[in-house]
């Protein structure tokens, strides 16, 4: 079987691997019927190729490839395999063996999903999960139960390996860290180290040697990291918990890495790019960003004042240009994704008259929002539903950047600029997964081109997105525009109009209105927020905030959006005080002299 990559042959994808199957890996035929009939893999991808035999061979693995190239598969299906096998048959009573760490509570539910569909015919098997927002004594009956593969986020783990005691993990033979950089940015790298300490798979730096009470445990512990994207945290983790790893998809020039003599293999398979991991080397952090190569990557150059009006312009072009379509569109907050969620839903507006009966609504499209300040419940119907959906859009912040797989999506819009250069690759990678087509549109104004040379530094090319051409397609009052080239965007006759109406249907409605200026306040914040190299182009001097404004559709001048929140809040927490005064008081007065 061909397995040289050459450059060449870098755009080819997935085909150099058409002739290989799961079966030829060493996998279990049972479970490749699986594979093949509940998660409709027919072959292999190229990360699971390569992964698959070194995890079974026992050992320790540093993944680093594009999102959406099934990486989950990749450290899941050698798992399952080792467990299936093992006789006598594993029972709940022998506690937990696999454990999978993921930084969000939507990824801990999609790995969760996919077990249970690799375990259907290994029914003594048992998957489970734990995460925040749960209820935690229901968590504690069911580690007590016992769960073969446990996944789960990183503080509600730690808080049970410290408080659980029925919580059997003597047995625990993997460790797994997926999407280990969003895991280390959201601010865990503590909590991860604490897990490793407690679990005794913590490397020390000198000997290499592991940690903790698992040194006189009957097996060889085996742990696996697995990362779209690399820097010093993810550098770090490597080195406390793998010990003589195999590096797989990684450049070997650009992280200055020797090739290692030894090649590991199983089943037949021989595995290439095999690397020695140098323990005090940091990697370089100027190599590509993995990207799909059947990724369409534009950008849309917008004055501030216009982004609202374009955004919803852009929406209702793609919708209407195709009947099943499935969009993501990025924000920065929480304020702003439910702004944009309200007015998505219930703006009406019509082009074709300025009758008030005939306005219908501008956008039919069935819409979703997804964000860290709702309630579990609330985010968990919401990312079942968009993955049912055939035609739907979702407004999300980066919890849904990372690992989530929502199947079709054909269209990745960052509205906002992520905070992060390295997000820009999650957030692409919710499209073009697993050979499908996918296109990416991201927002800039004038003054944020610079960050197309920042992406460009990592192998990231965007063209510019045609949108005079698609404005121009939109008939206006009944009547199709006949617009020169040269004019600009902002003073376009679609522009001017669609601005117009929602100015006036954002006046007139009093609840959109006050979400209008929430978002506005926190999107500023969230502006001036921007650190590193970013924050050299994303300035908030910059910003013109009567634009801004307008970009909300909002009347106000900024100053009196801006004072009219602080008062809003200073009335709240007023209200607040008084209210506990009040309580305070009629205590006093209930209590016996």
């Amino acid at each position: 079987m061909e397995r040289q990559e050459s450059s060449s042959k870098k755009g080819d994808r997935d085909e150099i691997f058409a002739d290989c199957s799961f079966a030829s890996l060493g996998l279990h035929s049972a479970l490749c019927d699986q594979l093949k009939e509940r998660l409709g893999f027919e072959a292999p991808t190229r990360v699971q190729a390569r992964t698959i035999p070194v995890v079974l061979s026992g050992r320790h693995v540093l993944v680093s490839a594009a999102t959406g190239t099934g990486k989950t598969i990749a450290y899941l299906a050698p798992i399952v395999h080792h467990l299936q096998k093992r006789d006598p048959r594993i029972e709940r009573s022998d506690g937990t063996f696999a454990l999978v760490l993921v930084p969000t509570r939507e990824l801990c539910l999609q790995v969760y999903e996919i077990l249970q569909k690799l375990l259907h015919r290994f029914h003594w098997i048992v998957p489970g999960y734990i995460m925040g927002g749960e209820n935690r004594s229901k968590e504690k009956a069911r580690l007590r139960k016992g769960i073969s593969i446990l996944v789960a986020t990183p503080g509600r783990l730690l808080d049970h390996l410290k408080n659980t005691s029925s919580f059997v993990r003597m047995n625990l033979q993997w460790i797994v860290f997926d999407e280990a950089d969003r895991i280390l940015e959201l601010g865990f790298g503590k909590e991860i180290e604490d897990i490793l300490n407690i679990l005794g798979s913590k490397q020390s730096d000198s000997t290499g040697e592991k940690t903790g009470a698992s040194r006189d445990a009957g097996f060889q512990r085996q742990n696996l990291l697995l990362s779209a994207t690399l820097n010093e945290k993810v550098n770090h983790l490597a080195k406390i918990s793998l010990k003589d790893p195999v590096l797989i998809g990684l450049d070997e020039k650009k992280l200055q890495l020797h090739p290692s003599p030894q090649k590991v293999g199983s089943s037949g398979s021989d595995i290439d790019e095999e690397l020695e991991f140098p323990g005090k080397r940091e990697m370089s952090l100027t190599s590509n960003y993995n990207l799909p190569s059947q990724l369409v990557q534009r950008y849309v150059k917008v004055p501030c004042g216009s982004r609202l009006a374009v955004l919803l312009s852009i929406l209702k072009h793609l919708f209407e240009r195709e009947a099943s379509h499935k969009i993501v569109v990025f924000f920065s907050t929480c304020d702003a994704v439910d702004f944009h969620y309200t007015l998505i839903s219930e703006f009406v507006w019509s082009p074709h008259s300025q009758e008030k009966e005939v306005k219908s609504k501008f956008l039919r499209c069935k819409t979703f929002r997804l964000h860290g300040n709702m309630k579990q419940e609330d985010r968990r119907i919401t990312f079942q539903s968009f993955k049912t959906e055939k035609s739907a859009l979702l407004v999300s912040t980066d919890v849904a950047a990372r690992g989530l797989d929502f199947p079709k999506v054909k269209c990745i819009i960052q509205y906002d600029s992520p905070g992060e250069a390295t997000e820009y690759v999650h957030r692409v990678g919710r499209t073009a997964r697993l050979d499908e087509r996918g296109e990416a549109l991201l927002f800039l104004q004038p003054a944020e081109m610079d960050y197309l040379q920042d992406l460009e530094k990592h192998g990231v090319s965007l063209a510019e997105y045609p949108m005079l051409k698609v404005l121009d397609s939109f008939p206006l009052y009944g009547q199709k525009l006949h617009v020169k080239n040269f004019v600009l965007l902002d003073l376009h006759p679609w522009v001017l109009a669609l601005q117009k109406g929602l100015e006036l249907f954002i006046s007139a409605e009093a609840r959109i209105h006050t979400l209008a200026k929430s978002a506005y306040c926190s999107w500023v914040r969230a502006f001036a927020a921007h650190r590193g190299e970013l924050k050299r182009i994303f300035m908030v001097k910059k910003l013109h905030l009567g634009h801004v404004a307008k970009s909300f559709a909002l009347k106000e001048q900024p100053s009196l959006v801006g004072q009219s929140f602080q008062k809003q809040a200073k009335k709240r927490k007023r209200d607040q005080r008084l209210k506990g005064l009040s309580k305070r008081r009629k205590l006093s007065r209930r209590q016996p002299l």
